[in-house]
């Protein structure tokens, strides 16, 4: 236990910004290309979205966002292939999340 009025040493804690700005270098590191799907990826998507929507299966959505692949589960509630939008409600906290099809780098059932 420390002694009262002592504080832990934290190296990064006494110069937020350079704490801030190494965290952005990091992720930035992180970062991966979005990848580019095939037409016929792009129809088999479209197809498991479809089928999941109509069947109300669970499915495992992976997703590009900031650089990173995402991978959520959650059932789909709405697909609009001329808007390229759909809609999913996540498992997790069930929400709605509307999205860009484009977005979309694989779909599979759970």
């Amino acid at each position: 236990m420390e002694p009262r009025g002592m504080k832990k040493w934290r190296p990064f804690a006494t110069m937020p910004e350079q704490y801030i700005g190494l965290q952005e270098v990091i992720n930035k590191q992180a970062e991966v290309p979005q990848p580019l799907l095939t037409e016929e990826q792009m129809e088999q998507i479209n197809f498991i979205l479809i089928e999941a929507l109509h069947t109300n299966k669970q499915v495992y959505l992976t997703y590009y966002k900031k650089g990173q692949g995402i991978t959520e589960k959650g059932f789909i509630q709405f697909v609009d292939s001329l808007g390229n939008l759909f809609v999913f409600i996540d498992e997790v906290l069930e929400l709605k999340n509307k999205m860009k099809l484009s977005e979309l780098i694989d779909v599979r059932f759970m």
